[in-house]
C-alpha cells in the first residue's frame, strides 16, 4: 500500500516538473527542471523493481544536464558587450 502512495506521489511529481519545464521561460530553470525530471524518474524505477534502468537514467541525466549547461553557457546569453 505504502509502494503505490509514493508512486502515485512520484508521478504527479513527473507530471509537475514535466509540464513546469515545458512552461518556463528561463533555459537554465529549464534544465534543472529537466534534471529533477530526471532524477524522480529514477526514483521511480527503483521502487518499480528495475535498478538497471534506474542507473541508466540516473548516467544519462547526469551527461545530458551538463551537456545542456555547457551549450546555455556557450550562447552567453544576458551578456552586453
Amino acid at each position: 500500500m505504502l509502494e503505490l502512495v509514493i508512486e502515485t506521489i512520484l508521478l504527479i511529481f513527473l507530471i509537475g516538473t514535466g509540464i513546469t519545464a515545458l512552461k518556463v521561460k528561463d533555459l537554465l530553470a529549464a534544465i534543472v527542471l529537466f534534471e529533477a525530471f530526471s532524477f524522480f524518474a529514477m526514483l521511480l524505477y527503483l521502487i518499480v523493481g528495475a535498478p538497471d534502468v534506474a542507473f541508466t537514467e540516473a548516467v544519462i541525466g547526469v551527461f545530458s544536464t551538463v551537456f545542456f549547461i555547457a551549450a546555455l553557457n556557450k550562447l552567453k546569453r544576458g551578456c552586453k558587450q
